[in-house]
């Protein structure tokens, strides 16, 4: 890094277990997010700010008025616009170091699988039940870790998945096959602030695996922002998963 880099990141490199070296590897990371509405605006301005290198945006909607109630990427001179062609240029402005690559198209789980084969992480900021199990197979075939949130009304949740950890449970051990995608904000609305909580901790786990340092692997997160609780389970991998019970060990 060169001098203008570390003055832009020097509140972070004074961080213990963070440093130069850290923030290098921040610099050099690729991290895929996927949708950026309500939790991937969040996700993508933190991860720019903070310096991951490059950054690709997978989002295959446009911008709608209903969208900027919580989306805080998107403004009313992007009604119509692709959601990936507005959050490239906002995360552009904060942080012209950030490369930026934007796919404005639905993505089958082979694809998904390529792609995260390139990447260091994953983030889920979807928002159906049927989205998020295809992104979580094909982070699991990539082997790559996937950072996974979800909001409705005033509930959150959020977890790590590191598939490189042979022994890590997958979405499916946690949901299993019976999610429906009734379960949406469009259908049950959401708190215009709570995307941005669970996106900014999905950031934070992002970066933090990205350093090497602990992440939510092995717990799940859940937000009761009414009540403004937290509270915390366990996670373990189910040996019947019909999607990660059959994996083997890497030799």
């Amino acid at each position: 890094m060169d001098d203008d880099q570390l003055l832009r990141y020097s509140r972070q490199v004074l961080l213990p277990g963070v440093g130069v070296e850290g923030q290098d590897a921040l610099r050099r990371a690729h991290a895929v997010i996927m949708g950026l509405g309500g939790l991937g605006s969040p996700v993508a301005a933190y991860l720019a700010a903070a310096g991951v290198g490059r950054l690709t945006l997978v989002d295959p909607d446009h911008v709608e008025v209903t969208n900027l109630q919580r989306q805080i990427l998107h403004t009313e001179a992007d009604i119509g616009r692709d959601k990936v062609a507005s959050a490239a240029a906002r995360v552009a402005a904060m942080n012209p170091q950030c490369q930026v690559e934007t796919r404005a198209a639905y993505l089958d789980v082979e694809a998904m699988t390529r792609l995260f084969g390139t990447a260091d992480v994953v983030l889920d900021g979807t928002d159906n039940f049927s989205a998020r199990g295809a992104i979580s197979r094909a982070a699991l075939a990539a082997r790559t870790p996937l950072v996974s949130g979800a909001v409705i009304r005033f509930e959150g949740q959020l977890t790590t998945f590191d598939y490189r950890d042979p022994e890590a449970g997958c979405y499916h051990c946690l949901y299993g096959e019976d999610g429906g995608d009734e379960d949406t904000c469009a259908a049950n609305g959401v708190l215009a602030s709570l995307p941005g909580v669970v996106g900014s901790l999905q950031a934070t786990e992002a970066l933090k695996l990205l350093m090497g340092l602990p992440t939510l692997q092995g717990r799940l997160l859940i937000l009761d922002g009414l009540a403004m609780q937290f509270r915390e389970i366990r996670l373990r991998r189910d040996p019947a998963c019909p999607v990660c019970g059959p994996r083997s060990t890497p030799a």
